[in-house]
Protein backbone atom coordinates (compact mmCIF):
# COMPACT_ATOMS: atom_id res chain seq x y z
CA UNK A 1 0.00 0.00 0.00
CA UNK A 2 2.90 2.54 -1.16
CA UNK A 3 -0.03 4.46 -2.98
CA UNK A 4 -1.45 5.42 0.19
CA UNK A 5 1.23 7.17 1.41
CA UNK A 6 2.04 9.32 -1.36
CA UNK A 7 -0.38 10.88 -3.80
CA UNK A 8 -0.55 10.07 -7.05
CA UNK A 9 0.55 13.44 -9.13
CA UNK A 10 1.73 11.53 -12.47
CA UNK A 11 -1.75 12.37 -14.33
CA UNK A 12 -2.16 16.08 -12.58
CA UNK A 13 -2.09 18.99 -15.42
CA UNK A 14 0.20 20.92 -12.30
CA UNK A 15 2.77 17.75 -11.36
CA UNK A 16 5.84 18.53 -10.27
CA UNK A 17 9.11 15.86 -9.74
CA UNK A 18 9.44 17.98 -5.83
CA UNK A 19 12.75 19.62 -6.63
CA UNK A 20 12.52 23.43 -6.55
CA UNK A 21 13.44 25.72 -10.43
CA UNK A 22 13.78 28.83 -9.18
CA UNK A 23 14.78 29.95 -12.29
CA UNK A 24 12.35 28.14 -14.74
CA UNK A 25 9.55 29.57 -12.43
CA UNK A 26 10.81 33.09 -12.33
CA UNK A 27 10.68 33.11 -16.20
CA UNK A 28 7.24 31.24 -16.44
CA UNK A 29 5.95 33.95 -14.07
CA UNK A 30 7.56 36.80 -16.26
CA UNK A 31 6.54 35.42 -19.40
CA UNK A 32 3.18 35.39 -17.74
CA UNK A 33 2.49 38.90 -16.32
CA UNK A 34 4.56 40.44 -19.24
CA UNK A 35 2.34 38.37 -21.91
CA UNK A 36 -0.96 38.95 -19.86
CA UNK A 37 0.37 42.81 -19.61
CA UNK A 38 0.80 42.96 -23.74
CA UNK A 39 -2.76 41.85 -24.48
CA UNK A 40 -4.67 43.77 -22.00
CA UNK A 41 -2.63 47.00 -23.39
CA UNK A 42 -3.37 45.85 -26.97
CA UNK A 43 -6.85 46.94 -26.81
CA UNK A 44 -5.77 50.74 -26.58
CA UNK A 45 -4.33 51.93 -29.77
CA UNK A 46 -2.14 54.82 -28.63
CA UNK A 47 0.04 52.15 -26.37
CA UNK A 48 1.59 50.34 -29.17
CA UNK A 49 4.77 51.15 -27.85
CA UNK A 50 4.01 49.34 -24.57
CA UNK A 51 2.37 46.54 -26.09
CA UNK A 52 5.11 45.54 -29.02
CA UNK A 53 7.95 45.68 -26.67
CA UNK A 54 6.16 43.66 -23.26
CA UNK A 55 5.00 41.32 -25.81
CA UNK A 56 8.50 40.75 -27.48
CA UNK A 57 10.19 40.59 -24.39
CA UNK A 58 7.31 37.94 -23.13
CA UNK A 59 8.26 35.96 -26.13
CA UNK A 60 11.99 35.85 -25.64
CA UNK A 61 11.47 34.77 -22.18
CA UNK A 62 9.33 32.39 -23.26
CA UNK A 63 11.22 30.75 -25.31
CA UNK A 64 14.33 30.44 -23.55
CA UNK A 65 11.71 29.20 -20.26
CA UNK A 66 10.47 26.35 -22.89
CA UNK A 67 13.72 25.14 -23.77
CA UNK A 68 15.07 25.01 -20.10
CA UNK A 69 11.63 23.84 -18.51
CA UNK A 70 11.16 20.47 -15.87
CA UNK A 71 7.78 20.31 -15.17
CA UNK A 72 4.66 20.27 -17.19
CA UNK A 73 3.08 22.79 -15.02
CA UNK A 74 6.00 25.11 -16.02
CA UNK A 75 5.33 24.76 -19.24
CA UNK A 76 1.43 25.08 -19.48
CA UNK A 77 2.07 28.21 -17.53
CA UNK A 78 4.90 29.11 -20.16
CA UNK A 79 2.56 28.44 -23.30
CA UNK A 80 -0.59 30.52 -21.76
CA UNK A 81 1.93 33.56 -21.12
CA UNK A 82 3.70 32.89 -25.23
CA UNK A 83 -0.14 32.55 -26.34
CA UNK A 84 -1.31 35.97 -24.93
CA UNK A 85 1.95 37.45 -25.77
CA UNK A 86 2.23 36.55 -29.23
CA UNK A 87 -1.38 38.18 -29.81
CA UNK A 88 -0.19 41.05 -27.57
CA UNK A 89 2.98 41.40 -29.85
CA UNK A 90 1.09 41.45 -33.26
CA UNK A 91 -1.51 43.70 -32.47
CA UNK A 92 1.20 46.00 -31.36
CA UNK A 93 2.85 45.87 -34.45
CA UNK A 94 -0.38 46.43 -36.61
CA UNK A 95 -1.05 49.65 -34.15
CA UNK A 96 2.25 51.10 -34.98
CA UNK A 97 5.51 48.67 -34.02
CA UNK A 98 8.43 48.98 -31.78
CA UNK A 99 9.24 52.23 -33.04
CA UNK A 100 6.19 53.88 -34.25
CA UNK A 101 6.49 57.61 -34.49
CA UNK A 102 9.49 57.56 -32.48
CA UNK A 103 12.01 56.82 -35.37
CA UNK A 104 10.46 57.98 -38.46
Amino acid sequence: MAQALRPNTAGSLFATDGKPHPLQDTLMAVTFVLGLLSFITSFFHSLHLLTSWTGLVALLTGVYGQWISVTTRQRFGLILGLGAAGVGFLIGMAHGGLFGGVIS
